[in-house]
């Protein structure tokens, strides 16, 4: 009888340990979402690099059009870096350390070692799209009234305060993970 009971615990306890080979499809659909967003922001840019500059505009249309097209391709190659960190860390968490990685110390910003330090590396990119996402909403704001221009000074506020917080947390858990190690 026990060992029909350590039989079903065993088969039961493979079952579930490989259960995280689930994890695959949201690493591989992040992926082909991170390209998708890559080649977005590369149209978005070059969309913007191949209008051409008019010195007799006097209100800066093509100029302002450019920029929009920038700015805008960043924010997608943001995105897709969101989800390529995404991708990365839910592998090497849940699945097995990428090999490969290890021939490159150089570059670590893809490497987690814990759901915490994933979440923390998602939140800062996140954030800085956030902020370019900002920026072009910002270029298209027409200032009608007073308020309007408080508004856009108390986002970025806002911002700023939000980077220095992120900073501050970025050196307490850089600090702490060497005094770990």
């Amino acid at each position: 009888m026990k060992k029909r009971i350590n039989k079903i615990e065993f088969i039961f306890e493979n079952l579930i340990w490989n259960f995280r080979f689930f994890v695959l499809f949201p690493v591989i659909f992040s992926l082909f979402s991170s390209l998708k967003f890559f080649i977005i922001g590369s149209l978005d840019i070059w969309a913007g690099l191949i209008l051409k500059f008019n010195v007799k505009d006097p209100e800066g249309a093509i100029t302002y059009k450019i920029v929009s097209y920038i700015i805008g391709g960043i924010d997608y190659y943001l995105i897709g870096i969101v989800l390529l960190i995404f991708s990365f860390g839910i592998y090497e968490l849940f699945i097995s350390k990428i090999d490969i990685r290890f021939e490159q110390d150089e570059i670590n910003i893809l490497q987690s070692e814990s759901l915490e330090e994933l979440k923390g590396k998602l939140v800062q990119v996140i954030v800085v799209a956030l902020i370019v996402s900002l920026f072009k909403k910002m270029l298209n704001l027409e200032v009608k009234q007073a308020s309007d221009l408080a508004y856009i000074a108390l986002s970025i506020l806002l911002i700023s305060i939000s980077s220095y917080l992120l900073q501050l947390q970025h050196k307490s858990s850089h600090k702490s993970h060497h005094e770990n190690h």
